[in-house]
């Protein structure tokens, strides 16, 4: 929300200085962006006064003008315009002014003779006007004084972040009222009334609406005769400042009246809308039909869903109810007669509208968030008395007002005792009653047990803990007491899975991955992009009120948003990219109430570990680095059964993927992501990834893991090769070598796969070291030679090889 201090200043006298004024809008909860002053691109341009017109010697259509520009100060200043006579008073840009075209003037020299500024006309200023000549200013403009001050476009506007919950504040109104309160001085409240003519509105347009729940109040005038064209200077001015780009000057009123009250407005040229058999226009506030089209103001046919509320008359839709009106029925030049609507739509109907077609505005943005809809009428006599005013126009007698769920008042009780046990305080019943009311509430009651009725422009004030807030922010944050919580008795820790969760991120920056965050919000797309079946009677969980189509349900795995992370690094020159994130996955079923939540651990490994050096080449990450991860991971875990085994996932790559195990029991996914995958994501490959679940590895978890002692007999070392078939893993080689080894068997290692001559196509020969020790004693050549023997001979039975010669 743009606030101009100085339409401010229309509703409520604010003497304080800027920074005095944002900082207690800050500390009462209306926290201010920016502070941004208008009439800086004028530094440097003043009002000046010709004192001598005399020819240029050397040209005929160019004057050197003697200009005071005040301080006892005058100008040699070269000028070609004709419009002014010695004596006249015209702004004036002195050498170092930068005018709003981005031109900066210099002292120069014009047909040999030194130019000291520029007179000025109204178009070089960036305003309305004659360009053909100096802008030539009233008699009494004080000379010296710089231009922006004098004409009024010097401003300092306010950037102001107004939370969900506060519609209220997204109007001058609003805020002067905020500011009246924190202040404790009164504000005025704008209210025109329009002179009215002619025949009655409620002759000429018929309202009906079909769904109350989504328009409570629907209100419409007739304003006959007007002459469109542009907006005059000051309410360019105000609707610029607020954000707004001008129009015409009756789209600019309701601009105008939205920012003023809060209250959008939406004008429509009466001549284009549809009428009933009675001859009047007849407008309906219903339901879309499934594929009914409308082409918006932004030119874009829209097709629409059932979901969708529109503004309709006989012939089908003409405005997109709360968001944006239609093309076929905006004002143009050639509009005579004007119908305005003021009404108000429901939250949650024009935020889904709103986001599934992806047109945010002004509008909808009031009405996502709560438009009173008590203030229809005012805001509909305030915008017609303007149109007539300005666009000539004659406002028709009455409102026609469709108005099925009035408003209904709550009043809620506030006990004094409560307050000041919430906030540590002794605010009397008397400030507490004088606060609510400055905020627009109506109190009764006291000293112990306050009745207040909250404005009906304040929804969100709905419990006693509410009214509480607001006492307190007016009164003072600041002022509250600092007292230390009670802790008798409390001793305050993690969760087991919180310290498993945080042992496992210190085992992966460890290993060398940063930790990231992705939105849990995705596109219903990624999961088709990498291949991500559903089960059997699954859906996925959908959001009620997205912000975006591509961010409409929450994420099934943590994989999408990670390859995203991944692609946005290496568009940036990033090369060797190391994340994980342990974060939320969401399942649901159809019917069911709750989606299950899962905290997941995934991580990507793209590039290498290391950039390349001159003497060494950068290796690229594979499967075996990704598995290191989790092998570190396992053992800072405590988890000992933890492996790896082939298999295939639709978004790995073929031969390069494998499922993660504890036990008989699956508990994730390791491998290097499937190419087509990386082009959906704009990826650069190879990328290995992984995904485990975080509970089923803290089930697993030890605190405590077994001590070993340095081994005081030194191991004997064999090397063995077997030659297996191409299917027979080294993971089950490896099981069958540690089951015979029994206990003297210490240690096996996979040092050597070979597949060439001298073994048979088809084959592969797999050479392990074996390490054998014996804990209490150093092992004889007969011992290991006995065990080794055996290990041998039931290893190549088991996997079907045979020993390599």
């Amino acid at each position: 929300m743009l606030v101009s201090l100085k339409w401010l200043n229309e509703f409520i006298d604010v003497d304080l200085p800027t920074e005095e004024l944002v900082d207690r809008l800050d500390l009462t909860g209306t926290a201010v962006e920016s502070v941004k002053k208008l009439g800086e691109a004028m530094e440097g341009i003043v009002v000046g006064q010709i004192v001598e017109k005399n020819r240029h010697p050397d040209a005929d259509k160019l004057w050197v003008t003697v200009v005071d520009v005040g301080f006892d100060e005058f100008r040699s200043i070269v000028c070609g315009a004709q419009n002014f006579e010695a004596g006249d008073k015209v702004p004036v840009a002195l050498p170092g002014a930068t005018l709003p075209g981005g031109i900066t003037i210099k002292k120069t020299k014009l047909r040999g003779v030194t130019s000291e500024g520029m007179n000025c006309s109204a178009a070089e200023l960036g305003l309305a006007g004659d360009s053909s000549g100096l802008l030539i200013l009233p008699e009494d403009a004080p000379v010296g004084m710089p231009f922006a001050e004098y004409h009024g476009s010097a401003d300092t506007v306010l950037e102001l972040e107004i939370t969900p919950n506060r519609p209220d504040c997204l109007s001058m109104l609003g805020v002067a009222r905020e500011i009246g309160a924190i202040l404790d001085r009164p504000y005025r409240t704008p209210g025109a009334v329009p002179s009215e003519t002619g025949a009655p509105a409620a002759d000429e347009v018929r309202v009906a609406i079909d769904d109350p729940d989504l328009c409570p109040r629907y209100t419409a005038r007739l304003i006959r005769g007007v002459k469109v064209g542009p907006s005059p200077e000051w309410l360019v001015e105000r609707i610029t400042a607020s954000g707004a780009r001008p129009v015409n000057n009756v789209v600019d009123i309701t601009n105008y009246v939205l920012f003023e009250l809060g209250q959008p407005l939406h004008a429509f040229d009466a001549a284009t809308l549809g009428r009933d058999g009675d001859g009047k226009i007849a407008i309906s506030v219903r339901r879309a039909s499934a594929g009914e089209k409308l082409t918006t103001l932004d030119g874009v046919e829209r097709a629409l869903t059932e979901s969708d509320l529109v503004i309709a008359d006989p012939k089908g839709a003409v405005a997109l109810a709360g968001v944006m009106g239609g093309a076929d029925t905006e004002v143009s030049d050639e509009t005579v007669d004007v119908l305005l609507e003021s009404a108000a739509f429901a939250s949650a109907s024009t935020s889904r509208t709103s986001r599934s077609l992806g047109l945010i505005s002004e509008a909808s943005m009031r009405f996502e968030r709560g438009v009173d809809r008590t203030g229809n009428v005012t805001a509909s006599d305030e915008a017609a008395a303007l149109i007539a005013q300005i666009a000539g126009g004659e406002v028709a007698p009455g409102v026609v007002d469709a108005y099925p769920v009035p408003y209904e008042s709550v009043t809620r009780e506030l006990r004094m005792a409560r307050l000041n046990a919430v906030l540590g305080t002794t605010i009397s019943p008397e400030e507490a009653t004088a606060i609510l009311k400055r905020l627009g509430a109506e109190v009764e009651g006291g000293p112990h047990l306050l009745s207040v009725t909250p404005p009906s422009f304040r929804p969100d004030l709905e419990r006693e803990i509410d009214l509480v807030e607001e006492v307190v922010r007016v009164w003072g944050m600041e002022r509250v007491p600092s007292t230390l919580p009670a802790g008798r008795g409390r001793i305050g820790g993690l969760t087991p899975e919180q310290r498993w969760r945080e042992r496992a991120g210190e085992s992966l920056r460890a290993c060398g991955l940063n930790e990231t965050m992705t939105y849990a919000f995705v596109d219903p797309a990624d999961h088709e992009r990498i291949g991500h079946a559903l089960e059997e009677g699954e859906v996925l969980v959908e959001l009620l009120n997205p912000m975006s189509a591509e961010q409409a349900v929450m994420r099934r795995s943590l994989l999408p948003g990670l390859l995203r992370s991944v692609s946005f690094n290496q568009r940036r020159g990033v090369e060797n990219v190391h994340l994980y994130e342990i974060g939320s996955v969401f399942q649901t079923t159809d019917g069911r109430k709750q989606p299950k939540e899962h905290t997941r651990i995934t991580g990507v490994l793209a590039g290498a570990w290391h950039p390349a050096a001159w003497n060494a080449p950068a290796v690229p990450l594979d499967i075996f680095d990704g598995k290191g991860v989790l092998e570190n991971l396992a053992r800072e875990l405590g988890v000992e059964r933890l492996g790896v085994r082939e298999a295939a996932r639709p978004w790995l790559q073929p031969g390069r993927s494998a499922e993660v195990v504890i036990g008989k029991n699956v508990i994730g996914w390791l491998g290097e992501v499937y190419a087509p995958v990386l082009e959906t994501f704009d990826a650069q490959g190879p990328v290995t990834a992984f995904e485990l679940d975080m509970a089923a590895l803290a089930r697993e978890a030890r605190g405590v893991r077994e001590l070993t002692d340095v081994p005081r007999h030194p191991a004997v070392e064999l090397d063995v090769a077997i030659v297996v078939d191409e299917d027979v893993t080294a993971l089950r080689i490896e099981q069958s070598m540690r089951s015979a080894g029994g206990k003297l068997l210490d240690n096996v290692r996979l040092f050597d796969v070979y597949r060439g001559k001298g073994v048979p196509e088809g084959r592969k020969s797999m050479a392990y070291a074996l390490s054998y020790r014996a804990p209490d004693r150093t092992l004889t050549a007969e011992e290991v030679e006995g065990v080794h023997a055996k290990l041998v001979r039931k290893v190549t039975s088991a996997v079907g090889g045979e020993l390599r010669g």
